[in-house]
């Protein structure tokens, strides 16, 4: 498994301004495996500590803060010798001690010479909390499941990632790589991100035994419900998340708490919708009526569409049957083109555009799926499943915004029709940067 944010784990090592790291991610996503490769390849040894499997461990945090004592300690719990010019410490699920994230600071300001790595599934709940933080202490990066790339890499296709990592003008791809690359996105649609799933269809090309992992992570996620969320909140996280298939399968994808539970009130239930964003679950999509910038202020925090973090789980939740891997391009038209939809915010995230929005006119007859910033300029993406060169939404956008660059993303190959370019799904991870390579050119 290579992971694209491996790079900067060894940037931060080396940086001369480095500070304790904070990998944030929901969990399945991989964060225990990349700290310890990332130890196990760059250090002389990890020494690895988890907060939810040894809850002692938070003891050792609660006589004092002072780094040097709490590594004297921790050699002595655990029986070993730490070489804290040497060592990997990795610090995982340490959203379950506040005194070990609060420590963070110390390490920064009495012991810089340390490498320190924390990790946890639910930091993002942690932080949005009332509570001492190291604010401005740490460094952050995020991991998500893996994006297409990822997958082809996975998959044993570096080539293809490279390939698509490399496209410098609107050239199409030779027919046959294209063809082969959609049969490959078919698999990821199906497949998604989530490392274990990945490494399971990588290795028995078992599309069951996948979709059980799917089941698998998802009851994980139902149990964190039930063991980190407010009491009063269980029941309507698990409604929450057992919706968004419904909402997703609706011509607008518009989130509406009524559909929840018959009766239900935004008031009631956006505290536990907030809980499935902070720990990184759903992602949001708000609508905007303007095209411009910054988008955070102009959406319409009443309006949004709300994706789940994989692609695959959302197959799962939808159950969408493993039998459409065969099918040709019914995966990408099953459940309304839901998953096509789903699978472009993902691949967006992963490309480091988290704050989603797209464009609704004021009436509401027409939308683009998607609205990204790109070096200040606002662009219009439509995500379809299919081959047309019809964009009604983006003729409509256009006509009343005038941008340079119009995205159009669906199974055709890259191509250039004015305004229009056209990126296959399959590049979907590269859409900002060919955005602006569109513009440029």
């Amino acid at each position: 498994m290579q992971r694209s944010v491996y790079s900067s784990l060894v940037a931060w090592k080396s940086s001369a301004q480095r500070k304790p790291l904070l990998l944030r991610g929901a969990r399945q996503t991989g964060k225990t495996w990349l700290l310890r490769e990332f130890g196990r390849r760059e250090f002389a040894r990890v020494v690895y500590l988890d907060f939810e499997e040894d809850p002692r461990l938070d003891g050792l945090f609660q006589r004092d803060l002072d780094p040097h004592r709490i590594l004297a300690d921790l050699a002595l719990y655990r029986g070993e010798t730490i070489d804290s010019d040497r060592d990997l410490i990795v610090l995982d699920e340490i959203q379950a001690s506040v005194r070990a994230l609060t420590a963070l600071k110390y390490f920064r300001d009495r012991a810089p010479h340390v490498h320190v790595a924390a990790a946890g599934s639910l930091l993002g709940v942690r932080m949005s909390r009332p509570g001492s933080f190291p604010v401005g202490q740490v460094n952050f990066l995020d991991l998500g499941p893996m994006s297409f790339p990822e997958y082809l890499t996975a998959r044993g296709r570096h080539g293809y990632a490279e390939l698509l990592q490399g496209i410098d003008a609107f050239d199409p791809l030779p027919i046959p790589i294209h063809q082969d690359m959609i049969d490959l996105l078919r698999e990821y649609v199906f497949v998604g991100g989530m490392p274990e799933a990945v490494r399971t269809f990588a290795a028995t090309h078992d599309a069951e035994a996948t979709r059980a992992i799917h089941r698998e992570i998802c009851d994980s996620y139902l149990l964190d419900f039930a063991k980190h969320a407010p009491s009063t909140d269980i029941p309507k996280l698990g409604l929450i998340w057992d919706s968004i298939p419904r909402h997703l399968a609706k011509e607008n994808r518009k989130f509406m708490f009524s559909a929840v539970r018959k009766g239900a009130r935004s008031r009631e239930y956006e505290n536990a919708l907030r809980w499935l964003h902070d720990a990184g679950l759903v992602h949001f999509c708000h609508a905007v009526s303007s095209a411009r910038g910054p988008l955070s202020h102009y959406a319409d925090r009443s309006c949004f569409k709300v994706y789940p973090l994989d692609v695959g789980l959302l197959g799962a939740m939808s159950r969408t049957p493993p039998r459409l891997l065969v099918e040709e391009d019914r995966m990408f038209t099953e459940f309304r083109g839901a998953l096509v939809e789903s699978y472009v915010a993902q691949q967006l995230v992963a490309a480091r555009h988290r704050d989603l929005h797209y464009w609704r006119s004021s009436g509401g007859r027409a939308e683009t799926d998607f609205l990204i910033e790109i070096a200040g300029r606002v662009v219009p993406i439509e995500a379809k499943a299919g081959l047309s060169r019809r964009s009604k939404s983006l003729r409509s956008y256009d006509r009343q915004f005038a941008p340079d660059v119009l995205i159009r993303t669906n199974l055709r190959n890259l191509e250039r029709d004015g305004k229009v370019a056209n990126i296959p799904l399959h590049a979907a991870h590269e859409i900002p940067r060919l955005a602006e390579l569109n513009a440029a050119g």
